[in-house]
């Protein structure tokens, strides 16, 4: 588990500038992988926060099931070392804010990477009671520098590409994304980092002058791991 204090610049959709706080945690037991974060945004109440006002609580929770732990068989083949039940689960302000997404995930073997998560979702649109669209996911974390005081450099980061949604309102795109692209600096207990976030129609919104959702974020991080 780990707490990040997260500077946005530019961050979409909205171009949104702000500070909020982040319990990030994560870990692996029996038969079940987990990841998941919570954020707190505008953690000292400052009425001239862009954040003044709205929700403070976003959270997503990504729980994975082993298929091969579950029942005992071993289904690697070539570069993929297991396969799981997926979810993605999100919370953000209420009824309207609650989004689930269900598939097949996989752990994959990728020359210079390393082990990366792969996961193929379908979206589940709660408000309508009906399936809308799809999403696939990866991630990765890759130390490239060591240092001889034991503290290296990383690039990590992740990538989330909606398909196939609903687009007949005009402010809906049938398709879109976010991939964030992290340099950061690890010694024992403390990280710091910078991320470059590139959007395209995130969220499935279409891209307008009056509420950018295309473009690039810039990320600034502390982070403090137990």
């Amino acid at each position: 588990m780990q707490f990040n204090v997260m500077h946005t610049i530019d961050e979409k959709p909205g171009d949104a500038n702000h500070t909020y706080l982040e319990m990030e945690f994560g870990g692996r037991s029996g038969i079940f992988d987990l990841y998941g974060y919570v954020d707190l945004f505008n953690p000292s109440n400052s009425s001239s926060s862009e954040k003044d006002g709205a929700d403070r609580l976003f959270m997503k929770f990504n729980p994975r099931m082993s298929i091969d732990a579950a029942t005992g068989v071993d289904l690697s083949f070539g570069p993929v070392q297991e396969l799981y039940i997926a979810s993605e689960n999100i919370i953000d302000g209420g009824d309207a804010g609650y989004k689930t997404k269900w598939g097949i995930g996989s752990d994959v073997m990728v020359p210079w990477f390393g082990k990366m998560q792969f996961n193929l979702y379908a979206r589940h649109d709660l408000q309508n009671h009906e399936w809308n669209g799809y999403q696939i996911s990866t991630n990765w974390f890759k130390p490239f520098i060591n240092f001889e005081n034991g503290s290296f450099i990383s690039y990590q980061g992740y990538l989330d590409y909606e398909f196939g949604m609903d687009d007949n309102n005009g402010a809906n795109s049938s398709h879109g994304g976010a991939m964030f692209n992290g340099i950061y600096w690890h010694v024992d207990n403390f990280a710091l980092g910078y991320g470059l976030k590139l959007y395209k129609d995130v969220y499935g919104i279409e891209d307008s002058a009056g509420f950018p959702s295309s473009g690039a974020g810039h990320y600034f991080a502390a982070t403090y791991k137990f």
